[in-house]
């Protein structure tokens, strides 16, 4: 084998640093957007955020201060000091109103009321700290505390806290033996402590003692506990045993269960940390003179720029170290900038064909979904997929019918009768209307649901009426049927 060195053309496809810093962009969310253009902000010295206040208003204000410097130097190097020197603010600028009885202050001072968020354990134990309980019976109370799931009730068997307490108690020396009758009466207690019904084994028993710790003239009251006492014929709507076991009439047992509404299922709940994160929107959707309008959200859009002072500095002809690195930081900041406004450039072509496509959407709401996938809007765009894909990821569209994220407007299509194509959100909203509209003693089946939208246009099997049922967690119509 000879070898030998020639020269060899081929055509190959590689992505300069600018492109993967635009498609990395492209992918990124608003807060994540933001915090990127932070981190560059700190790096970059030529890179600055152009502030709300224009270039003009900041220059009058410093002429202004300027003259004002000047006025009162003059004033200062005098040979004689005049009765009232001129000061930067009054006293009366400050202070609007005299430390009296006549005087009233423009703004009401408050302090700070915000309340830290309490949780159920915390609530729990400040009630215990205030029972008479000796040091046994707080120990076995707190085990008892520690167990509570979120909803509020015990997640573990008598059994186990018995055993817990009993270990913590020989490892402080203690020579007491606890049983499970003892944690059942620290139980009891704590059942009665508020919200009543904490520290219930089951949905059933939380429901009774909630009926007990009522009044005793409570209307309904009576009939409610006898039919928790048979609550297994509830759950399963078997109202003739429910009848002929509890010896209620079906209008005491339609009172029964109105009753049983007003209860908590589940009082842990109402100490859950309701903290949300909120979303904020990329493009905003309005609708003027009969056109839908989209633009992008202009409080997330970042507003930057190179520094003018940096950048005049780069003009010196010498090829210093310290030149050449602000050329090298002024060539990353043009970059930067270009990239962001690319990718806005992108996200706003994106948003606005999807408005195009999805226009009945806007105008009747979920039922008027039409198709599309990323192709159609990439071949419209001239785009591809995969791009079509970063810009609609983790990116939030504002609307008359609420806040989405872009990748909503995107689904699947079911066959029409027509020979047409319907989206599967529009065919899920059919079918919830068609659930919320129901005789909730006679609840339609997945069968005649299909039905009806065959009737309607819609061509679906019974499968796939089950599939976007469970989908929307709506159970099945035999646990929709309402027989009291």
């Amino acid at each position: 084998m000879k070898l030998s060195i020639g020269l060899k053309v081929a055509n190959s496809l590689s992505l300069t640093p600018q492109l993967q810093q635009a498609i990395r962009l492209l992918q990124l969310s608003s807060l994540e957007l933001e915090q990127e253009i932070q981190i560059q902000l700190d790096s970059n010295p030529l890179l600055e955020k152009i502030e709300e206040q224009s270039t003009a208003e900041s220059l009058s204000e410093l002429s202004e201060l300027e003259q004002d410097g000047k006025d009162l130097t003059n004033e200062l190097n005098a040979n004689h000091l005049p009765d009232d020197l001129p000061v930067d603010t009054d006293w009366d600028d400050i202070y609007t109103h005299q430390p009296t009885s006549l005087g009233t202050p423009d703004f009401e001072e408050r302090e700070d009321n915000r309340q830290s968020h309490t949780s159920l354990g915390q609530h729990m134990l400040e009630q215990v700290n205030l029972l008479h309980f000796s040091p046994v019976d707080k120990l076995i109370a707190h085990c008892i505390i520690d167990s509570l799931d979120d909803r509020g009730f015990l997640d573990c068997e008598l059994a186990e806290i018995t055993q817990s307490v009993q270990h913590l108690l020989e490892s402080m020396d203690y020579d007491e033996v606890v049983e499970d009758d003892e944690v059942l009466v620290v139980l009891k207690y704590i059942q009665r402590l508020e919200p009543i019904g904490v520290g219930a084994r089951n949905l059933a028993e939380c429901l009774i003692i909630q009926l007990q710790s009522l009044p005793e003239n409570t209307a309904n009251r009576k009939e409610a506990i006898t039919l928790m006492q048979h609550y297994e014929l509830l759950i399963s709507n078997e109202l003739p045993k429910l009848v002929k076991q509890t010896g209620l009439n079906p209008d005491q047992l339609k009172d029964a269960v109105d009753l049983l509404k007003t209860l908590k299922a589940h009082p842990g709940m109402e100490f859950e940390d309701r903290d949300s994160d909120y979303q904020i929107p990329d493009v905003v959707v309005s609708k003027r003179d009969e056109h839908w309008h989209v633009q992008l959200n202009q409080d997330v859009m970042p507003k930057l720029r190179v520094n003018s002072f940096y950048a005049n500095m780069i003009k010196r002809a010498d090829q210093s170290s310290d030149n050449q690195y602000l050329r090298n930081q002024m060539l990353e900041a043009k970059n930067f900038i270009k990239s962001i406004d690319e990718r806005h450039k992108t996200l706003l072509k994106v948003a606005t064909c999807i408005v195009e496509h999805q226009r009945s959407f806007f105008e009747i709401g979920a039922e008027g979904m039409r198709p599309l996938v990323l192709r159609d809007i990439a071949e419209e765009v001239e785009l591809h997929e995969s791009t079509v894909s970063r810009v609609t990821t983790n990116k939030f569209m504002l609307t008359p019918r609420g806040l989405f994220e872009l990748k909503y407007f995107f689904s699947s299509h079911v066959g029409t009768t027509s020979g047409g194509e319907a989206s599967s959100t529009a065919i899920r909203a059919k079918i919830k209307k068609m659930i919320a509209d129901e005789n909730s003693r006679k609840p339609l089946s997945d069968n005649a649901i299909a039905i009806m939208l065959k009737e309607d246009g819609v061509d679906v099997a019974r499968r796939t009426v089950a599939k976007y049922r469970e989908s929307l967690h709506i159970p099945s119509s035999s646990e929709r049927k309402v027989l009291i």
